[in-house]
């Protein structure tokens, strides 16, 4: 830049924070960011450093990734050429990764556009700024990851002691001098849930009963079925601390004792569907077709496992989603629900009305209709799940579930189509 008048450089300036607290002061960490990288460009005002005036700035946001909003505006101005040099208070405020920092340089370079770090003397316009740049951020890199490595063989230690790290504390206990203490109140709710889930092996039933009680879930508001699973598998609750696959003796009291933990994780592990099983059972015949009349919501399967028995029943989805709502349907039991559904099917079939309809469209002679739909009672009676469920598919269209009874829509080429089948078997039959 020799001669009276001199080339201007563009100078932008780039501010970062990673906490937004202090950000509302009247003069913050920002601020004082700037200040420092405006006097520097005035230090080299005679060789035509100008300031731009638009800002760049970053506040509450790590300098570990480069998802910042005013770094991506200030590589989209650069990419356009509207700048000359970029200027920093330090070089972590541009980022802490090497990867990241390395990847930023060389987009830099290819527009031709320095980098200044106004309070480190590092310039990449020079080979020898470039270098120091390479060394500072690779020791600033292996400062950043032995500290990480400290904080985790703190951790570890602590955890291996079975002390509390800190954080929020569990359902049931207190912190006291940086110990769980036992909090009575709500120690009784982590015992009902444990002692209800055992008896009923319902975890949907466990959070409506607490709503029923009027206890609050640990956030506030409804409990949901995720909140009480989450309670059930924790080994906090029998004074142990799981960390990294392995349970150490706690410095804290247990709420519930070892026996009826572990008949709560058996419970958990029994309603699982069994392995070559989940195909059938787990495609109910009412599923998608079942509705309840008083919300309109989908009526969900759901079932649980009490010794060797099954028992499977549809509740209203809004209930599941949030137990502590009182759908006037709620839960229903699947044998019964089915039963309705297929007597309901066998007597609309066997009615008058619906045989005449069958055989003026079948052109099928209406004894023929009737003897096919008479013993259609026994005929649901023997089929497998799997074929319940593909004959409802076939015959229904929708049923709703409410206060007064199950209605049913029907879909008559379904039943065209069946009746058809049955008479057709009857002639083979008897060929």
């Amino acid at each position: 830049m020799e001669g009276t008048e001199r080339k201007v450089v563009r100078c932008a300036i780039y501010t970062r924070k990673s906490r937004e607290d202090g950000l509302e002061q009247e003069f913050n960490s920002l601020d004082a960011q700037r200040e420092a990288a405006l006097a520097f460009i005035a230090s080299q005002k005679f060789n035509g450093w100008r300031p731009l005036e638009k800002e760049y700035s970053d506040g509450g946001f790590t300098g570990a990734n480069t998802d910042r909003p005013a770094l991506q505006e200030l590589m989209k101005d650069v990419a356009a050429g509207l700048i000359d040099v970029v200027v920093v208070y330090k070089v972590d405020r541009l980022s802490r990764s090497l990867a990241d920092f390395a990847d930023l340089m060389k987009k830099f370079e290819e527009h031709h556009v320095a980098f200044v770090s106004a309070t480190q003397q590092l310039d990449t316009s020079s080979p020898m700024g470039r270098m120091v740049l390479n060394i500072l951020i690779t020791f600033a890199e292996f400062e950043r990851e032995m500290i990480r490595t400290r904080i985790i063989d703190k951790i570890d230690a602590t955890k291996k002691k079975g002390m509390w790290v800190g954080g929020r504390a569990p359902l049931g206990y207190k912190v006291v001098d940086k110990k769980l203490v036992i909090d009575g109140a709500t120690a009784d709710t982590v015992r009902f849930v444990f002692r209800r889930f055992v008896e009923c092996g319902s975890v949907a039933l466990v959070a409506r009963e607490l709503a029923e009680k009027g206890i609050d879930s640990p956030m506030g508001g409804k409990w949901t079925t995720e909140g009480i699973y989450k309670i059930l598998r924790r080994h906090v609750y029998i004074g142990k601390v799981f960390y990294k696959d392995h349970l150490y003796d706690g410095q804290h009291e247990a709420i519930v004792d070892e026996a009826l933990w572990q008949k709560a994780q058996d419970t958990i592990a029994n309603n699982k569907p069994e392995p070559g099983r989940r195909r059938i059972d787990g495609a109910p015949p009412l599923r998608g077709i079942l509705f309840c009349k008083e919300c309109g919501c989908a009526m969900q399967y759901t079932w649980y496992k009490k010794g060797p028995k099954r028992y499977g029943y549809y509740v209203c989805s809004r209930d599941k989603k949030a137990p502590a709502h009182r759908c006037e349907v709620g839960s229903v039991s699947a044998f019964e629900v089915e039963r309705l559904v297929f007597g309901q099917m066998g007597r609309i079939l066997q009615s008058e009305a619906f045989v005449e309809l069958l055989s003026e469209e079948g052109e099928v002679p209406k004894e023929d209709v009737r003897r096919s739909v008479s013993n259609l009672p026994a005929f649901f009676d023997a089929l497998f799940p799997e074929e319940k469920r593909q004959l409802v598919r076939l015959l229904v269209e929708r049923a709703e579930l409410g206060r007064d009874g199950l209605d049913i829509e029907l879909k008559t080429n379904g039943f065209r189509k069946l009746i058809n089948g049955m008479l057709h078997d009857d002639d083979d039959t008897g060929a």
